[in-house]
């Protein structure tokens, strides 16, 4: 038996498959003040078990038995508790239990108090009950709530049972359709020209002072991102159960995300690069930084990021979307990095507006050069704005369906903006096609 006379204290803890406890036992000849806080994995109890021990005249000893159960809740599920029918019941901490076994008298000298740590994410705008097994139902009865954060929650009880911590959310909103179609088609057109772009990239020329390996790596990580967020949102029915699954899939898009952002900042380091070396001649055509450094760059910081941030909070992914959750600021980890890399890229584009304009009056020669590079410069900017700002947008959107739509419109057309700037207003790209369309237009004339 775990639970045996003892004179003074005793203390005995065990782990199984599915359930984790603590004995504690108090005799007669104890010493203590207080009884420890009893601790499981996942929850803890504050109980005045010496008190309880005086009021046992004859043995002047007393025992508790906590224990928590991971699968519980599968049998004992939070539907049983009979509060509104129509709201959303969620458990939201293990099924724990508390007894005082080979004890006497079991009356409580003091309301005894648990800590149940979260286990799913907190709706703020949800109502959190505690509550205890009574036969065949969760009932309310003799518990309240005395402190709640978005990781844990107090219970305090006047009796011993099974308990459990339920939340009660009001139903969501009917999902609209016309917003999913509209976010559907958007991504889609967007993945079209993503693809094109890449396609653009690698199968046309360019003059030889084009350097085109970043704006290639932004379109691979968008395209990655866009496209895995797009399957997740259709089948977010059948991966939201999977919790591992989830929370991989969030780590991914936070680093495919942040890894456009990151080779958004690389390409207005060569701009600036390139521009600082138009007074320069002897270094013009030079190769500054190669393309596997950079490739190295590129996805290493995004890299370093997510493995920083999982290793800081590892239950930060893996929210109702399976996104970033928004608990204890955790989307600061993309939002950070994201605002810092629009701050440097904002410097930079500000150094090279008087770097240019410097060297405009100093230059007389390599004219085609110079306009060449401002055009650079221009397009650069643009997809500064289209895929920056887009992201800026969604802090304000709070609600607004207008803003929503426009948000969505601008983060999913990503591709097609890149498509438009390099390649559809590229004077050589659109020769290029034009000599494509002219030689399938005249290979099938000769069918």
């Amino acid at each position: 038996m775990v639970v045996k006379q003892t004179n003074t204290s005793e203390y005995v803890s065990f782990t199984l498959d599915t359930v984790e406890g603590q004995v504690f036992m108090v005799g007669p000849k104890v010493t203590l003040d207080k009884i420890p806080r009893l601790d499981t994995t996942d929850s803890s109890v504050d109980i005045d078990l010496i008190g309880i021990a005086k009021n046992n005249n004859e043995t002047r000893s007393a025992a508790v038995a906590f224990m928590s159960y991971n699968t519980m809740e599968n049998l004992l599920k939070p539907d049983f508790f009979n509060a509104s029918n129509y709201t959303i019941k969620t458990m939201m901490s293990t099924v724990i239990s508390a007894t005082l076994p080979k004890t006497t008298n079991t009356k409580l000298t003091k309301p005894v108090n648990f800590t149940l740590r979260h286990i799913r994410e907190f709706d703020p705008s949800g109502s959190l009950f505690c509550v205890y097994w009574n036969i065949s139902e969760w009932i309310v009865d003799g518990c309240s709530v005395l402190k709640t954060t978005s990781s844990y929650t107090v219970c305090s009880c006047d009796h011993l049972s099974t308990f459990a911590l339920i939340m009660q959310t009001s139903h969501p909103p009917k999902s609209d359709s016309l917003m999913e179609l509209v976010n559907l088609v958007c991504v889609i057109v967007g993945l079209v020209f993503f693809s094109l772009a890449l396609l653009t990239f690698a199968l046309c020329q360019w003059s030889p002072g084009v350097n085109n390996v970043a704006r290639i790596n932004i379109c691979i990580s968008l395209l990655l991102a866009h496209l895995l967020f797009l399957l997740t949102q259709q089948f977010l029915s059948l991966i939201r159960p999977l919790q591992v699954l989830c929370a991989v899939i969030s780590g991914l898009l936070h680093f495919l995300f942040l890894s456009g952002f990151v080779w958004m900042f690389i390409e207005a380091v060569l701009l600036f690069i390139c521009v600082k070396n138009l007074s320069q001649i002897s270094s013009k055509k030079r190769e500054v930084l190669s393309s596997g450094f950079l490739c190295v760059i590129g996805y290493l910081v995004a890299l370093v990021v997510v493995c920083v941030s999982v290793g800081l909070v590892p239950e930060g992914y893996g929210s109702e979307d399976c996104w970033i959750k928004k608990e204890k600021g955790f989307i600061w980890s993309f939002l950070g990095p994201v605002c810092v890399i629009l701050a440097l890229n904002i410097i930079f584009f500000i150094r090279i507006v008087i770097t240019l304009n410097s060297t405009l009056k100093n230059l007389n020669a390599e004219v085609s050069q110079m306009k060449q590079t401002k055009i650079m410069a221009f397009k650069t900017l643009a997809q500064f704005v289209v895929l920056g700002c887009s992201w800026i947008l969604g802090f304000f959107t709070n609600g607004s369906k207008v803003l929503e739509i426009l948000f969505l419109i601008l983060n999913s057309q990503q591709g097609t903006f890149i498509f438009l700037i390099y390649c559809v207003l590229n004077n050589e790209v659109r020769q290029q096609y034009r000599n494509f369309f002219r030689c399938l237009c005249c290979g099938r004339k000769k069918h």
